[in-house]
């Protein structure tokens, strides 16, 4: 690992090493960034303890011009920031000139999404050695959040009917999904035939597992309504077992939900209003719709869009 040449800095690296315990690979990348701030400083002709707020907006440009990442900025200020702090707690700097000066902002990944396939082999999963009424529910679970696209917490806030209390409820009679999405706002989606069958196959182990009086769709052993931990923990574990090579977590499942119907469709409206997006916007981040897809939507949709 590189060294810091400065007696002061390397202080600082051993500070961290010792006194705080930081891990590391922590260590390292601090120890690269001061690396940096050091030959900045050199570069510059500044004494680094004399370094003023403008000098350092100069060397973290510097930085976006050598083409590092958002994150890596930010650990590198973070680093710098500690510095500075460090020497002021020992009276070393009248401030600290790192302070107030914030990260670029890192562009909003896509979230990640199951390919068709995974995501069939998971909702069709099994498990034979499970309770055959687990096996049931979790079953049920993964065709709903796949074949529905809804949050977590829709999810475990399905009742088995409804109610003025209820939050959510899935009507099997119609074969749809109401449920109560961010910002209070409540939306009805359709229920497939696989996820439709699933449900029927669970609601008869359900009856044997819930405690009197438990309103919960989803229940777990104890009888009371599924956790957001105890869901996650169920979905991570049926993945395993239909062989996914990545970690699968119940947004991803909605995301795919998305993507697929996308790929199928091409409307993103519609997708619009079975996800409970306010804006399209939101719904363009569950994408990876290309510019000249968005544009055709636009002309074919806006009366103004049209052009002769």
């Amino acid at each position: 690992m590189a060294t810091a040449r400065s007696a002061e800095v390397q202080a600082f690296l051993q500070h961290l090493t010792v006194s705080r315990r930081l891990a590391a690979r922590t260590v390292a990348m601090y120890t690269e960034a001061l690396l940096r701030l050091e030959a900045s400083a050199n570069g510059s002709g500044v004494e680094l303890r004399r370094a003023q707020a403008h000098h350092v907006r100069v060397w973290v440009a510097q930085l976006r011009t050598r083409g590092l990442a958002a994150r890596s900025i930010a650990i590198h200020l973070a680093a710098w920031r500690g510095l500075f702090r460090w020497w002021g707690q020992q009276g070393l700097v009248p401030a600290n000139p790192v302070e107030g000066i914030r990260p670029p902002k890192a562009g909003k990944p896509l979230p990640k999404a199951l390919s068709v396939q995974q995501a069939v082999a998971l909702a069709e999963q099994h498990n034979a050695r499970t309770h055959p009424a687990l096996d049931a529910r979790d079953h049920a679970i993964a065709e709903l959040l796949y074949g529905c696209g809804l949050r977590i917490a829709e999810l475990t806030g399905l009742d088995l009917q409804s109610s003025h209390e209820a939050l959510g409820w899935v009507d099997l009679s119609d074969a749809t999904a109401h449920v109560l999405g961010k910002g209070s706002k409540r939306r009805s989606v359709p229920v497939g035939r696989a996820a439709l069958q699933a449900l029927q196959d669970w609601l008869p182990h359900r009856t044997q597992l819930a405690a009197a009086a438990e309103p919960a769709l989803f229940v777990s052993q104890r009888g009371t309504r599924l956790s957001v931990n105890q869901l996650r923990l169920r979905l991570q574990q049926l993945a395993q077992q239909a062989g996914l090579p990545t970690r699968v977590h119940p947004h991803m499942l909605r995301h795919s939900y998305a993507s697929h119907l996308l790929q199928s469709s091409g409307d993103l409206r519609a997708v619009q209003e079975l996800l409970g997006h306010a804006s399209i916007s939101s719904t363009q981040v569950y994408t990876k719709l290309d510019h000249q897809h968005l544009a055709k939507v636009y002309d074919a949709a806006h009366p103004r869009a049209r052009r002769k």
